[in-house]
């Protein structure tokens, strides 16, 4: 179990990658007060806790009712990773995720925490496809409590990120930050492309 939760910690988080939301969550609440950013920081990973989880217990249903299979899933799943990995390596995590126009949006609303920072700049669909995957791929309800746990587990992670971002923006600056990310994107397409090996493995034994 304990392997269990590691593995997926360390999949989940490197995709999530909450550590490059933390310029992005400072450039969006430039006038907020320290109570203020505690609070949006916690709605944020109360708000990316529920979408993962939903996605987690319920995304193999949406799969059904659009007749997607399990491993066209993976496949597509995995090139979405792969290239979310990619955009991380090259250093345009932040505009991949969040364009000028939504920022812009972002910085005249009052409350920021569903959109756009707990989705789509940490729950996004690599992570979604990701739980999918996991979803299927550990059919046991306690490796699926498992699962569940660790999401809770990282939301609270990204809460406590959030919370200390200024400290942690001085602390690493932009370069330290990006060099942290490029590490990340390294792992996320490393995951991005065994995914596309098992479901295209899992898709020709299938069909033999």
């Amino acid at each position: 179990m304990l392997e269990l939760f590691i593995a997926v910690l360390a999949s989940l988080f490197s995709v999530v990658n909450p550590m490059g939301a933390v310029p992005v969550f400072l450039a969006l609440t430039p006038s907020h007060t320290k109570a203020e950013r505690n609070k949006t920081a916690f709605h944020t990973s109360l708000y990316f806790a529920l979408i993962l989880l939903t996605f987690f217990f319920a995304g193999t249903l949406i799969l059904s009712f659009f007749g997607i299979s399990i491993n066209a899933m993976r496949i597509a799943g995995g090139l979405v990773i792969l290239s979310s990995g990619y955009t991380l390596l090259s250093g345009n995590f932040t505009e991949s995720r969040i364009n000028k126009k939504v920022r812009n949006e972002a910085l005249e609303k009052d409350d920021i925490s569903f959109a756009p920072m707990a989705m789509p700049m940490l729950s996004g669909p690599g992570s979604i496809s990701l739980l999918i995957g996991l979803y299927a791929e550990n059919p046991l309800l306690e490796h699926r409590t498992v699962i569940a746990i660790v999401i809770v587990f990282l939301a609270l992670i990204v809460y406590l990120i959030l919370k200390s971002a200024p400290y942690l923006y001085k602390l690493l600056g932009e370069a330290g930050l990006k060099a942290m990310t490029r590490i990340m994107g390294f792992i996320v397409m490393a995951i991005g492309v065994q995914y596309v090996i098992g479901g295209v493995v899992q898709l020709v034994t299938a069909m033999v």
